[in-house]
């Protein structure tokens, strides 16, 4: 009777590690591979001839949009004379 239950303990035991070394092993999963692609933007090289010419761009349009302004506002005091010279001048 002794033996029986040594059996039985010993087979417990050994059950118990079984199922215990089933269960960490369906936790962990299979392995998965992940790929990691990052995105790493360098800026491109520029000499400086490149930087000399794009700082010059900028400072035409500049130039350009205060040119264009500056004509707007003549155009439109030369119309204010236009109008003021009209009026003067009989029909």
């Amino acid at each position: 009777m002794k033996t029986n239950r040594n059996l039985l303990v010993l087979a417990a035991g050994l059950l118990a590690r079984v199922a215990v070394v089933w269960f960490s092993t369906s936790i962990q999963g299979s392995e998965q591979i992940y790929e990691v692609r990052p995105q790493i933007t360098i800026p491109e090289y520029k000499t400086d001839t490149t930087r000399v010419i794009d700082a010059y761009e900028r400072l035409m349009d500049r130039y350009m949009d205060l040119t264009e302004r500056n004509l707007s506002r003549i155009s439109t005091d030369i119309q204010g004379i236009v109008n003021k010279l009209d009026s003067l001048t009989p029909d």
